[in-house]
């Protein structure tokens, strides 16, 4: 198992005070139970349990203090109360209303013990199953998501490249270098299995049968999200086919040529984006902050990873050697990989990615996504080649909006610009203008975005 930027979120939680239990949040195979296990390496004694086996599931069957629940714990791992630290990690949290009503005695009445609970199924289980409900503030949360292109960078070994990447500067000679290796992540993508077996094998073909284990996976959970034979159907449908639409605006009524209505459609998207496998990205009209999403609009649907689109949508060979993503796939791989860089940046599970659209009959305006920066506020993002002259939507944006600068994701090395752009009305008479800097970055800095704009928009 290679390290994870996780660990890091993980040892700023043990170490601050008025520590809560902590759940983390993610879909199957993301990483969650081998993550705690290589964190576990930092304490003095680890207990874990996993409460899809019976074995472990007894221990939360019946109501007890926490103190015996603990000492029952301590027993089962033939453990003794130790006087350094000690971690609890309770996997598949979901499966026992007591062991999640007990995380807020743990939190209450034994501080000096970390406990840890994940599930991959949670909001789902949750809806279900209406007695089970987390201590409102007695808990914290950390959402784990797929491998980054820093993190895959570690695992084949390029510390160097990986430093230099975390710095966001990375000479324009090693740019060739970065590009390959970038085209390699964005083709195979992050689940952390499918990166270690790269790593170990550097077999891309090899990797199919894992693709397959892991949507077959997902196909298995069915039963799990689902409460009506409709729901199950309808959430296979989608799992089957709507890969094709990785990236898209789509609509629900008889989505990816089905016979579902868009009631049903919506209610099979809105239980898997709760497992957190695909995203469903609504539209902002606006031009400054805050951003708000604007349901009433065509969402885009954004994968869990885009290593599984390729794979699913059997686009695979589009992207062997590709000179530039925005080649492959019409450009929909390159705009998702960003996407998934993006958000591969926050351990909250609240977050959400955001893109606009001019809001006007007669325009066709439209920007790849909108970053709220933690410094700089909003900042524009296309994915696109070509020159400046082209990116009439991010002109159009720049004229309405406070930002003062944009970003445009590319493959080649990074460029700065100064962009004036003028409105003119019908007698070609000057109504507007703004300047405003335009950054050109290749794709690999798309997770390093605040990083760059803190060194170089002073």
């Amino acid at each position: 198992m290679f390290e994870r930027k996780a660990l890091t979120w993980l040892r700023s939680w043990r170490d601050k005070k008025g520590r809560k239990p902590l759940v983390i949040r993610g879909a199957r195979q993301v990483g969650k139970t081998s993550l705690v296990e290589m964190f576990s390496k930092e304490f003095d004694c680890y207990l874990r349990f996993n409460l899809d086996v019976a074995d472990d599931l007894k221990f939360f069957e019946k109501e007890q203090s926490v103190m015996d629940l603990y000492n029952l714990l301590l027993a089962s791992r033939n453990k003794t109360k130790s006087k350094g630290s000690t971690l609890i990690f309770i996997d598949e949290v979901q499966n026992s209303p007591i062991a999640i009503k007990m995380l807020r005695y743990f939190y209450e009445e034994l501080p000096h013990v970390y406990v840890i609970a994940a599930g991959s199924l949670l909001e789902t289980m949750l809806d279900r199953n209406k007695q089970i409900s987390f201590p409102v503030g007695r808990v914290e949360y950390m959402a784990l998501r797929p491998c980054t292109f820093d993190e895959f960078l570690g695992a084949m070994g390029e510390t160097t490249l990986q430093d230099m990447l975390r710095n966001a500067q990375v000479p324009e000679a090693l740019h060739p270098h970065m590009m390959k290796l970038f085209n390699k992540y964005s083709l195979i993508g992050g689940m952390p299995q499918i990166v270690a077996e790269y790593v170990e094998a550097q077999d891309i073909i090899a990797l199919n049968s894992t693709y397959q284990s892991l949507i077959a996976g997902y196909m298995d959970d069915v039963e799990k999200y689902s409460k009506s034979e409709t729901l199950r159907n309808t959430i296979r449908h989608i799992i089957t086919n709507g890969w094709n639409f990785a990236d898209e605006q789509i609509t629900f009524e008889h989505f990816a040529s089905s016979n579902y209505k868009s009631r049903e459609v919506g209610e099979a998207m809105r239980t898997l984006q709760k497992t957190l496998l695909l995203e469903l990205v609504y539209p902002s009209v606006e031009t400054n902050l805050p951003i708000i999403p604007d349901m009433k609009k065509r969402p885009r649907l954004m994968w869990i990873d885009t290593g599984l689109v390729n794979y699913a949508a059997g686009v695979q060979s589009e992207l062997y050697g590709v000179a530039d993503l925005n080649d492959a796939w019409r450009g929909k791989i390159a705009e998702h990989i960003v996407g998934q860089e993006l958000l591969g940046q926050t351990n909250s599970f609240l977050e959400k990615r955001a893109f606009w659209v001019r809001d006007s009959k007669n325009s066709q305006a439209e920007l790849d996504y909108l970053y709220n920066s933690s410094r700089f506020g909003l900042v524009p993002v296309e994915v696109k080649s070509g020159s400046n002259a082209h990116l009439k939507s991010l002109q159009a944006f720049m004229l309405d909006s406070k930002s003062n600068c944009a970003i445009r994701f590319w493959n080649k090395p990074a460029r700065k610009d100064m962009v004036l752009v003028k409105k003119k009305d019908k007698d070609g008479v000057v109504e507007k203008s703004k300047e405003y800097t335009l950054y050109s970055l290749p794709y690999y800095y798309a997770g390093q975005i605040e990083k760059f704009l803190e060194q170089n928009n002073k």
